[in-house]
């Protein structure tokens, strides 16, 4: 099962767990990639995430299908945020199940390295004295 959502709501870790809940699987990994309230020692007052959201959503969906092909899992959730958020919102949420630990926490770690290197999405951090465009490429 694969879910992948970009929306401008609200994420909820709860709501990405129910929907990789499978009784076949032992095993959950998530993962939360949060606002920090700090860049290089400056303050973020907020950040501002924009896609080319047909684009990303099929960057999602091939980098998915790579991570269950090579880790054989079988649930994986990808819900990323869009729009403004502020230090604290979850900004994506990667939740993969199934019956092995190492498949879950390697695809897991697999799926957000491979999101932030190869997915459209860009993000603005706002600092007190300005802004500055980030790619989600390194």
């Amino acid at each position: 099962m694969i879910d992948i959502k970009i929306t401008e709501d609200p994420l909820s870790i709860i709501h990405c767990l129910e929907i990789a809940q499978d009784l076949g699987s032992g095993g959950i990994a998530t993962f939360i990639g949060t606002v920090r309230n700090k860049t290089k020692d400056k303050p973020v007052i907020r950040l501002e995430y924009e896609c080319y959201q047909s684009m990303a959503i099929k960057e999602i969906q091939k980098i998915v299908e790579k991570a269950i092909s090579l880790f054989s899992v079988r649930n994986v959730v990808v819900h990323h945020r869009i729009g403004i958020l502020y230090p604290g919102d979850a900004a994506v949420i990667i939740v993969v199940s199934d019956g092995h630990r190492d498949a879950v926490f390697d695809a897991c770690r697999y799926i957000i390295d491979t999101v932030k290197q190869k997915v459209p999405i860009w993000k603005k951090e706002v600092f007190e004295d300005g802004d500055e465009w980030v790619s989600a490429h390194p």
